[in-house]
């Protein structure tokens, strides 16, 4: 077994992990928006390293071209649609659980292109 061997192994039982840890959080999270973050993390870091492992067991170019361009799309798609899901909940009022602390912005520090006020122009 070659270092590369390991170095796949490490990423896939890494991505596993992520996966399941996201999973769990899934779960036992309270709110939308916690459990959107975990799936977040878990489709970015967990998938993600996967592929990576698979790319290190890749034999030929073709398949190592096909992943790298998974991964890329992976990492474009998948924060984007996270965002487009994020703001449209945002701006239909979807609340926060009990138990989530909301930290206040603080109105001197806010930047002119926040969520804030911006509901009816979407």
């Amino acid at each position: 077994m070659g270092a590369i061997d390991v170095l796949s192994w490490i990423a896939l039982f890494g991505g596993a992990f992520f996966s399941i840890l996201g999973a769990v959080g899934l779960l036992r999270m309270p709110d939308f928006w916690t459990r959107c973050h975990a799936a977040g993390v878990t489709d970015t870091l967990g998938a993600g390293l996967i592929l990576l492992g698979l790319f290190f067991q890749a034999e030929t170019a073709l398949v190592a071209i096909k992943l790298a361009m998974i991964l890329g799309f992976l990492l474009i798609a998948g924060p984007t649609a996270g965002h487009a899901l994020y703001r449209a909940a945002h701006a239909h009022g979807v609340p926060f659980g009990p138990e989530t602390e909301v930290l206040a912005a603080n109105p001197a520090t806010a930047s002119p292109g926040s969520l804030e006020g911006e509901h009816g122009s979407d």
